[in-house]
């Protein structure tokens, strides 16, 4: 799967490319809308959080992070008298700890930030465009963009990336 994203001028145009992805048959649960507080999006499938903030690049940096750490506790721990005997067990215990300490520390702070991914749309959602994300198969990805161009040819084809590894293959 990869995320395309394209900025909107209007919440006419984006109900318009809802229904169009619908009627050729994507799943309102792959398209994602970001607008800013005052554009109400009434029934269009708003991002929620995992399209809104950092959480996954966190987990996916806190998971490496953390079991680094761990595994370095866990390497300073066999030297402590006693503790050594147990070898190899203690390295994998730290490092599983390390990382579940990780991926919870920095997935609660990510919650609260923007997403990264999405700084360079801030001031046109600001000033009141929309930002769809649409996740499509590979084979889709001119398919959609063509789609999307035809109804609304002032929508702007932003950027096209790899959907994210932690979600589950049917979201």
């Amino acid at each position: 799967m990869k995320r395309i994203y394209f900025l909107l001028p209007s919440v006419e145009s984006a109900r318009n490319i809802v229904g169009a992805l619908v009627d050729q048959g994507y799943a309102e649960k792959h398209i994602h809308l970001i607008a800013n507080e005052q554009t109400p999006l009434e029934e269009l499938p708003e991002a929620g959080l995992l399209q809104k903030s950092d959480f996954i690049p966190a987990i996916e940096r806190g998971i490496p992070i953390g079991g680094t750490a761990g595994l370095l506790a866990g390497l300073a721990a066999m030297t402590i008298p006693g503790v050594g005997a147990l070898g190899g067990g203690v390295l994998i215990a730290s490092m599983l700890a390390g990382a579940g300490v990780g991926t919870l520390l920095s997935s609660i702070v990510a919650t609260d930030l923007p997403s990264s991914r999405h700084k360079r749309f801030l001031k046109a959602i600001e000033q009141g465009k929309l930002l769809m994300l649409v996740d499509v198969p590979k084979g889709k990805i001119e398919e959609v963009t063509e789609l999307v161009l035809r109804h609304y040819p002032e929508a702007e084809l932003e950027d096209i990336e790899p959907k994210t590894r932690l979600l589950p293959p049917g979201y």
